[in-house]
């Protein structure tokens, strides 16, 4: 079958079987940011925006994303080095595996509330994991990214 979607702002046709999950489909198609991490939507690591909001690609069905609108972290490219830039000042970011997955994240925060508290912050990215840092140099990174203007 095939699914028609909105990827990173381009018009796309995937040839897809009825129960391919995005996740599969994005790998195939040399997407590479979405990462197979845990494959039961606990570890964030394969994050996309689905129509803006974030949601695991493991646990989605391609043929569910017709018509719709999905953006990897190619589709934030210049919101995701800033972030990036911002880790690195921090040493909030050690293996990276978890970095896209939570660029999306913190990239949907922001435009759905650009002056979140501390503790919105932590709700917000509740699904992210991260094996190599204990999260207080991740969170002060990505407050210092929301405060930049």
């Amino acid at each position: 079958m095939n699914v028609n979607l909105t990827l990173n702002g381009q018009k796309r046709t995937f040839l897809i079987e009825a129960g391919d999950y995005l996740l599969d489909t994005l790998r195939k198609q040399n997407y590479l940011s979405v990462k197979k991490g845990c494959d039961n939507s606990s570890c964030g690591v394969c994050t996309v925006l689905f129509d803006g909001k974030p949601i695991k690609a493991c646990s989605l069905l391609t043929a569910k994303t017709e018509g719709h609108e999905i953006t990897t972290v190619e589709g934030i490219q210049e919101e995701a080095d800033k972030l990036s830039d911002y880790f690195g000042q921090e040493g909030a970011d050690q293996c990276g595996f978890c970095t896209p997955g939570m660029a999306l994240t913190v990239h949907a925060l922001k435009v759905e509330n650009s002056n979140p508290t501390d503790e919105e912050i932590k709700e917000y990215l509740t699904g992210n994991l991260c094996r190599c840092t204990g999260y207080q140099s991740q969170h002060i990174a990505i407050r210092n990214y929301l405060e930049d203007k």
